[in-house]
């Protein structure tokens, strides 16, 4: 199977403009995000996407691969999509852009079930939850899944309802997404549906439709760091300064 991974990389964004090209210990961030995606041993080609040509020089600068996609997407699915229908494949991986220290051991526990499971449409990542914070923080996703690892719901609020603590753990949902191309291919043409709205969480329109979403709690550490914010940059090159050192 061929498993092609694909970085959305947006130029504009209300709290970090430009944020793809910011400086990290002297490489840009989309060059430090598509450096560790490469490391991953089951992606056998990956891409950004993009919809600035200044991304698109950036990469191919480094000797990665770009491609411009419409400046009218509504989300990273949809980006991913429009350069994935036209190239071969078997597997689209949606890996995020904005986070430089994610760890490519992650991308391969995402796609190893759609390898493994050959009616599998779609797979994405889980944690457990450590901080009672992070429990009530609305940025922090949620998810719930059955005795199978398929997914219940995704929430911005604290689910399942903690009565009972030690019966079940609470997970936050890792935005990395792993889809066999033709269901892609549908799911972007599909309508949004209620619940995505409610939510704002475009991997609700899966659940709504019915089909099977298999949720993998990660084994590698993760760092859940996404460079939203010029703190989070900041925070980001503190870590990177100190594991050079």
């Amino acid at each position: 199977m061929f498993v092609l991974g694909i970085i959305p990389a947006r130029f504009g964004s209300s709290r970090l403009e430009g944020k793809p090209l910011k400086d990290i210990c002297g490489k840009p961030m989309i060059q430090h995000v598509y450096e560790r995606v490469k490391l991953s041993k089951l992606l056998n080609e990956v891409i950004v996407a993009t919809d600035d040509e200044r991304i698109v020089e950036a990469v191919r600068n480094f000797g990665g691969k770009a491609q411009m996609t419409s400046i009218d997407h509504k989300n990273g699915t949809d980006r991913i999509a429009e350069v994935a229908r036209n190239i071969e494949a078997d597997i689209v991986v949606n890996i995020q852009g904005d986070e430089p220290l994610i760890d490519p051991r992650m991308i391969d526990e995402a796609i190893q079930p759609m390898l493994d499971d050959k009616d599998l449409k779609t797979c994405t990542l889980c944690r457990p939850i450590l901080s009672e914070e992070d429990i009530h923080n609305p940025h922090v996703v949620k998810t719930v899944f059955d005795l199978h690892g398929n997914a219940l719901l995704f929430s911005r609020a604290p689910i399942p309802y903690p009565r009972n603590k030690e019966v079940y753990k609470t997970y936050e949902h890792i935005g990395v997404y792993v889809y066999k191309k033709d269901f892609l291919m549908q799911y972007v043409k599909m309508p949004q549906t209620p619940l995505e709205i409610t939510e704002s969480l475009e991997q609700l329109r899966i659940l709504e439709n019915g089909i099977r979403m298999k949720v993998v709690e990660v084994t590698v550490p993760y760092e859940g760091l996404s460079v939203d914010t010029q703190a989070d940059l900041d925070r980001v090159r503190e870590i990177m300064k100190q594991r050079a050192a």
